[in-house]
């Protein structure tokens, strides 16, 4: 997925995977560059899809590699949204796991740093936060 999906997520243990969109910007408000265009972007526009099990996102996250992943694809944002609706645990999956704009500081642990750090237009793999287990 890209980087406009964004993981939050209530309650220890949930598991998470979030995109972005190819038109969305990483970044607002001023900042440097750096090679990804992200330099020290103060916000990000993210998509996420959280789940309460392991394997659950890990099936979310199969999907999105065979269908244009394992080739190399970026996954277009609303079959992103596609996959968050039919996966997603969280209230944003019925929006296509869109978080909107966040702030650094906002998001905890991990999942900032994974939002902030993910180019955009990519799916990050899943991974652990302190409150969820995400891909963005």
């Amino acid at each position: 997925m890209g980087k406009d999906a964004k993981a939050g997520g209530k309650g220890k243990g949930k598991q998470a995977a979030s995109g972005s969109d190819e038109t969305a910007s990483k970044g607002k408000g001023k900042g440097g560059k750096a090679a990804d265009g992200l330099g020290t972007c103060t916000y990000v526009k993210a998509r996420h899809i959280l789940c309460e099990k392991q394997g659950k996102i890990n099936e979310a996250y199969k999907k999105l590699q065979d269908g244009w992943l394992s080739n190399g694809d970026k996954v277009p944002p609303a079959e992103f949204a596609k996959v968050a609706q039919e996966y997603s645990e969280c209230p944003s999956g019925k929006k296509g796991g869109d978080l909107g704009w966040f702030p650094r500081g906002k998001m905890a642990g991990p999942f900032q740093e994974v939002a902030f750090n993910t180019p955009v237009g990519v799916t990050s793999a899943p991974f652990k936060s302190t409150y969820c287990s995400c891909t963005l």
